[in-house]
């Protein structure tokens, strides 16, 4: 999950530039898809990092629990 929401912002970031490269004016940016892809990235990379502290939280109780149960 963590990586489709990066890969998601990072792509979203790369047609921003790609779009802005060719020339795309303001008025074409409020047309369909553009405001969605303009929001994206700033609501996935936080939703990302969320979701790898949650990941880390995970992991390390996982362990400490291993390791309690291998030690008695």
């Amino acid at each position: 999950m963590v990586a489709a929401a990066v890969g998601l912002s990072i792509l979203s970031f790369i047609a921003l530039i790609v779009a802005t490269a060719v020339g795309t004016t303001g008025e074409q940016f409020s047309a369909f898809p553009w405001p969605t892809i303009i929001v994206l990235p700033l609501v996935g990379l936080p939703i990302a990092l969320v979701l790898m502290i949650a990941l880390l939280i995970t992991v390390a109780v996982r362990r400490g629990r291993d390791s309690k149960d291998a030690s008695k």
